[in-house]
């Protein structure tokens, strides 16, 4: 989805890091914002991050069945992390899982010396190796290097380096054949491929232009269909002879620009970005043969202003393309030969509103051995596994329940057991589950509350479990995948600083909206709460479409933030909208052509509840968002009297300035739905603004852009409405530079004070 979570962007290092500052209350530590972004800021709040696993590399940690990865930094003495720089000593342990018994299997010094011996510059080497590797082959025994410009192959075992290109331009989405002798890439937006044993760059496409893309996903698709960050728009066949991929014609998308005046000399940032009810890039799906020949282009023609959502290859070497119409109101599920190109339509998805693609490998079809498939679907308004033989026919459903599956981990090789993380227990938990392929004895493996993330290993018999809790840092432990019996803890990750502050205890609630609807909500009182006082309200929202906030889950900075916010005597609230619960696609339906109506709703009713608490001051509530919360936090106070302040950052003030796949799949296209977007863009609604309200937007965010902050500081002048607004120049869809970080959450705090602790 488009408008990020803050919560994930949280924990990707997008908000405050705090620290200890002094001591108030006897021995309890205040928190207060005084560093951003910093290695020991994140560390002192999350403890390793090899517990919260963010630093695992392509393809999970698993090595094989029984041995995994485990980085450590030497100089340090711990795992080296994303916000840290490693030393030359940093290296990669190969680990015994069951027994934790480890051995050195490269390390920086060793990665340097072999890149410098193959050619590499000795700067760029030294920066390279001190880059996590997360480009491995299918064995794990060698992994791509990006140095300068050109790409090097790493032996593991040998402990060699090998250049596999020497020209000039950026090589960007390399990857390995499956049987690692071949490196794909993309260069000058055309595909081409290298042998490792004889390196020989050879171009696979050579039409390529800034305007005709080969290989590479352009801003749209990337941003909305296949995830942010994922950038590579092809697929190797399973024998490794082809490779197919998308080729996308952007002649007809508008462009957008961005200026950077920073410089004496402004730099300017222009790209293709279409807005609701602009033209999509055309797009088609070819196929090249490694050896060379001409691209052979999958059939289409049967479609007109289609998305191609998702595309892979079957065992038996079809080719498997998703297809949307624009508005997302069905999906194909489509069979082609990579031969011929002749396409045949095994399934086609549709809902009481919108399909979604889902942005992981869920969305790709399981296939069992006898040809048939298992698929997701989210048909019933819950999300759960069906069963379809190889021509698309209905078997079975294999999972059913008002519970939904989140993702797929596969089944074990005699394909018995289907294992899944789902929300059967809890819907503000994740537990890992499997259940027979004829849907019977479905079993917790998981165990304890809270939120598990797991890394099966490839024969389905062991898992690494990260698992945490609203109180608890994230802790790794190894289990068994049939029993679910523990074997070992891996990483207890006890962050002994937690105990230094006098934290306090998040509450787990549920409040009912008017119409029964339960919503869940997270409340965060004072430490010293005291019954017989009044206390301001201060809510978090994000409220987009099946976007859950509230989760049985540790919230790293974000949730010492909070923290710092309850100390200070203001009451946080985290309440999930019925629309963004995360219960079933069923929940976000409601929302279907207009947004912010429903979700403001519900909003108010959880107001209702606490207000009716003795110890809350109803006239002292504020609301902050960012992203689609900063859009609600925007609607909600054109559209309530509620409260008493907002801050929105990186906010949209009008549906019809934000792209076309995100905007269209939830209010359709503009000129089929002009009241749906007018009636959702609090654009229009800015003179009937009630509260104080800091507006806080990035000068090159190029997702959300600035534009909408700019119309909407436009109308509140001509409406006569006092507010504050900020702009953070450099800064994209988030402010990720540390001092400009600071300086952020600095203004945010003292304007939640300022209106709130009045």
């Amino acid at each position: 989805m488009v408008l990020r979570s803050p919560r994930a962007r949280g924990l990707l290092a997008a908000l405050v890091c705090v620290f200890i500052a002094g001591e108030i209350a006897g021995q309890r530590r205040a928190i207060t914002v005084e560093e951003l972004y910093t290695y020991e800021g994140w560390r002192r709040f999350n403890g390793s991050e090899w517990a919260s696993m963010t630093w695992v590399p392509g393809g999970g940690p698993w090595l094989s069945d029984t041995h995994h990865l485990w980085p450590v930094d030497s100089a340090q003495g711990k795992p080296f992390v994303a916000q840290g720089t490693p030393s030359s000593d940093a290296s990669w342990l190969r680990v015994e899982a069951a027994t934790g018994a480890n051995e050195p299997l490269f390390t920086a010094r060793q990665l340097e010396s072999a890149l410098v011996e193959a050619g590499a510059p000795d700067g760029d080497a030294r920066a390279a190796s001190r880059r996590r590797p997360s480009n491995f082959n299918a064995t794990r025994d060698a992994f791509l290097v990006s140095v300068a410009d050109d790409l090097y192959v790493y032996e593991i075992g040998t402990a060699r380096a090998t250049r596999v290109t020497n020209s000039a331009g950026a090589k960007t989405e390399a990857t390995f054949s499956p049987d690692g002798r071949t490196v794909a890439f993309v260069r000058n937006y055309n595909l081409f491929v290298t042998s490792i044993a004889a390196p020989a760059e050879r171009a696979l496409t050579s039409d390529g232009t800034p305007e005709l893309i080969n290989g590479t996903l352009d801003w749209v698709y990337s941003e909305e269909l296949y995830g942010r960050g994922n950038h590579r728009g092809y697929w190797w066949s399973p024998d490794s002879s082809r490779i197919a991929f998308l080729q996308f014609d952007e002649a007809a998308v508008p462009e957008y620009t961005l200026v950077d005046d920073i410089s004496y000399r402004p730099s300017i940032e222009r790209w293709h970005y279409p807005k609701a009810g602009d033209p999509n890039p055309t797009v088609k799906l070819g196929v090249a043969s490694i050896s060379g020949g001409s691209v052979r282009w999958m059939d289409t023609t049967s479609y007109t202003d289609f998305l191609i959502v998702n595309v892979g290859w079957a065992p038996a070497g079809d080719l498997i393309l998703h297809v949307q119409d624009r508005q997302q109101t069905w999906l194909d599920v489509i069979r082609a030969d990579a031969a011929t190109g002749a396409a045949q339509r095994l399934i086609r998805e549709t809902t009481k509103a919108w399909v979604e693609r889902w942005q992981d490998s869920s969305a790709d079809p399981l296939w069992l051995k006898d040809g048939s498939f298992l698929w997701l679907s989210e048909r019933s308004g819950w999300r759960h596994f069906y069963h379809y033989a190889a021509d698309g026919s209905l078997i079975r459903q294999v999972t059913s329940g008002e519970w939904e599956i989140r993702r797929s981990h596969g089944m074990d090789p005699s394909q018995t057991w289907l294992y899944f993380t789902s929300t059967t227990t809890s819907p503000i938990g994740l537990d890992l589950y499997r259940v027979r392929l004829n849907g019977t004895e479905l079993q917790r493996v998981s165990s304890g509350d809270g939120r598990h993330t797991p890394f099966l290993n490839p024969s389905r018999t062991l898992f690494l479990d990260s698992r945490s809790d609203i109180n608890t840092p994230p802790q790794v432990r190894l289990y068994r995948a049939d029993t679910g019996d523990m074997v070992r803890v891996v990483d207890a990750n006890p962050v002994p600083a937690l105990k230094e502050y006098g934290l306090s205890r998040p509450e787990l609630l549920q409040v009912k909206a008017r119409d029964g609807f339960v919503m869940e909500a997270i409340m965060i009182r004072p430490p010293d709460f005291d019954p017989s006082k009044r206390y301001p309200v201060y809510q978090f929202t994000y409220a987009g479409p099946h976007s859950q906030q509230v989760s049985n889950e540790w919230g790293g900075v974000q949730f010492m933030y909070h923290q710092l916010l309850a100390q200070r005597g203001i009451i946080v609230w985290i309440c999930d909208n019925r629309t963004a619960s995360g219960k079933g696609m069923q929940s976000a339906w409601p929302l279907y052509k207009r947004l912010g109506e429903i979700e403001l709703r519900d909003i108010e009713d959880g107001l209702s509840w606490l207000t009716r608490q003795p110890y809350v001051d109803g006239s002292r509530m504020g609301i902050s968002g960012v992203s689609y919360g900063g859009f609600m936090t925007l609607y909600a106070l054109t559209h309530s009297r509620s409260f008493a302040m907002g801050i929105a950052e990186g906010a949209v003030s009008d549906w019809r300035n934000y792209d076309t796949i995100y905007t269209e799949r939830y209010l359709g296209l503009p000129k089929d739905n002009p009241d749906g977007y007018r009636n959702s863009s609090p654009r229009f609604s800015a003179a009937n603004l009630h509260g104080d309200l800091l507006l806080i937007h990035g000068a090159m965010d190029d997702n959300v852009h600035p534009q909408n902050t700019t119309q909407f500081s436009y109308e509140l002048q001509r409406a006569g409405k006092p507010f504050r607004m900020m702009i953070y120049p450099k800064s994209a869809h988030g402010v990720t530079d540390p001092q400009q970080g600071a300086h952020l959450r600095r203004l945010m705090l003292d304007f939640t004070t300022q209106n709130l602790l009045r």
